[in-house]
């Protein structure tokens, strides 16, 4: 049996803040820099989620792509979509809103559903800006 990955793309909108309530504004300001702006600030994310499986004899898929689709978009994308990361996301609250938190969420969302239609979850890659994006392999090493 030969084990494949596929990977889905997906976009969404969302505004946060990066600030520690207990900490000095110029601490904040120190560690955080602009990230910390008491007005937010916002990105244009991308997603790749990647899937791990041996592809089915009779469909050639590892797991569907539309459905793949549908799970994220459901899942996750309307979640956060158009969102404070801060103020809206209910799997957020209480968590600093960095792009590696986010990304354990979203892998936190996803996981359980993929599974239930045929794939398992291999990583989450989110990317914030053309230069910053973090990879999560749910814990493992990927290597």
């Amino acid at each position: 049996m030969k084990t494949i990955y596929i990977t889905r793309r997906e976009t969404f909108n969302a505004a946060h803040k990066l600030y520690q309530p207990n900490w000095t504004e110029e601490k904040n300001n120190l560690v955080f820099g602009k990230c910390a702006n008491k007005n937010w600030h916002g990105h244009n994310f991308t997603l790749f989620v990647t899937v791990k499986g041996v592809p089915n004899k009779e469909t050639g898929f590892v797991m569907n792509l539309k459905k793949l689709s549908e799970i994220i978009n459901t899942q996750v994308i309307e979640s956060l979509d158009h969102k404070n990361l801060n103020l809206d996301v209910s799997y957020l609250t209480g968590i600093m809103a960095s792009t590696e938190n986010l990304a354990i969420a979203i892998w936190d969302q996803l996981a359980n559903e993929i599974a239930k239609n045929g794939g398992e979850l291999a990583k989450i890659k989110l990317i914030e800006t053309e230069n910053n994006f973090v990879e999560y392999f749910g814990g493992k090493e990927p290597f």
